[in-house]
C-alpha cells in the first residue's frame, strides 16, 4: 500500500549512500509533490549488489520546481521537472 498520495508534498531525503542509489544529488533535500503512484518494484540498489530487490518498494513520480532546484533557473517559473523516486527516499514535508 502506497504511504504518500497523489498531490501530497514530500521532501527527498537528503541522506549520502556510498552504495549505490537512483537519486541525483539535485533533487535531494528538496520539496515536491506526487504526481502519480506508479506501483511497486524490486529495489534496484539491490539488485546492484546481486540481491533479489526485494521486498518491492513503491515508486513514486514526485514534481519539482525547476526555479527550486537551481537558484539561476531563467526559464518560465511554472516549468517543472518529474522524477522517479522510491518510497524509502521520501519523507511528509
Amino acid at each position: 500500500m502506497a504511504r504518500f498520495a497523489a498531490g501530497r508534498r514530500v521532501r527527498i531525503s537528503d541522506r549520502n549512500e556510498v552504495r549505490h542509489h537512483r537519486v541525483p544529488a539535485y533533487v535531494k533535500g528538496r520539496t515536491g509533490v506526487v504526481e502519480r503512484v506508479c506501483g511497486a518494484y524490486d529495489q534496484p540498489e539491490l539488485i546492484a549488489y546481486s540481491n533479489s530487490g526485494e521486498p518491492p518498494q513503491t515508486l513514486y513520480r514526485v514534481r519539482l520546481k525547476q526555479k527550486e532546484l537551481w537558484s539561476d533557473y531563467d526559464g518560465a517559473p511554472a516549468d517543472t521537472l518529474e522524477i522517479e523516486i522510491f518510497e524509502h527516499w521520501l519523507e511528509p514535508a
